[in-house]
């Protein structure tokens, strides 16, 4: 049984054990308290909140650079957090960490993202939980996105979150000294237009390929995406309660007996 009193951090993600954005993070963490890494083995993005029930879910030590580094699993992000705090770790985490994600997490993409659903699922297992994503899908440089997951990580340590509210922190890919700031922000609501690509391969066997243009159907500046395009790092308070209350009152007046 651990028996320190430092933090205990889970951390997680979606692009995979193998992402220099979790090895970041952890490293980032191990400033804040004892970092404990459970991720997928593979990259898992946009795979939302999927769990897996109908395939066994296997977990090995992965090392980095000689040395145990952590558990990959051959499951989803939601399924690493379930599996660390439900059988790996003998103790409940403090903190859920996940990314640090190339590739924003803003507006519509908060439904998709696997970096999201993995703070989700710590958020739903009771647990402090945080979502971290950086503005690019190129290599980068880690080490402002890694001061401000220090920064947050404390404020939440200390401050708490509310039992059904996580974080999530997108964090513009500029020089720290072209960062104007922080925003607590709202989510957006830009999606993709999206374009399914047909096309026939080798075989003669059709398939289709989805791409499409970003829409950005916001103009406010406390909007998430908004936020991180004018240079400020955003965070935005998430919960999993998906009701529409605006419409329930109204949904009740139906003939539907």
């Amino acid at each position: 049984m651990n028996t320190s009193n430092r933090p205990k951090i889970l951390v997680t993600n979606d692009d995979g054990i193998f992402a220099p954005g979790i090895f970041a993070l952890s490293q980032a963490m191990e400033a804040v308290g004892e970092v404990y890494v459970v991720a997928p083995d593979a990259e898992r993005s946009a795979v939302g909140h999927a769990i897996t029930l109908s395939d066994p879910l296997r977990v090995w030590e992965f090392e980095k650079n000689g040395s145990f580094f952590g558990w990959a699993v051959n499951g989803t992000p939601a399924d690493c957090v379930k599996l660390a705090v439900k059988a790996l770790l003998d103790f409940k985490p403090d903190l859920v960490v996940s990314g640090i994600n190339l590739g924003p997490n803003t507006a519509m993409n908060v439904i998709y993202s696997g970096t999201v659903s993995a703070a989700t699922e710590g958020t739903i297992l009771g647990i402090p939980s945080i979502a971290f994503s950086l503005s690019t899908f190129r290599k980068t440089d880690f080490s402002f996105a890694q001061k401000v997951a220090r920064q947050v990580a404390r404020q939440v340590l200390q401050n708490g979150l509310p039992e059904d509210t996580l974080l999530n922190v997108n964090i513009p890919a500029l020089p720290e000294s072209e960062i104007k700031g922080i925003k607590i922000t709202r989510q957006g609501k830009g999606r993709y237009e999206e374009i399914l690509e047909k096309r026939v391969d080798p075989m003669k066997r059709t398939y289709y390929w989805l791409g499409g243009k970003k829409l950005i159907l916001d103009t406010d500046e406390d909007v998430d995406e908004v936020a991180v395009m004018n240079g400020y790092v955003s965070i935005t308070p998430l919960h999993y309660d998906l009701t529409d209350y605006r419409f329930l009152k109204q949904l009740k007046t139906w003939d539907l007996e």
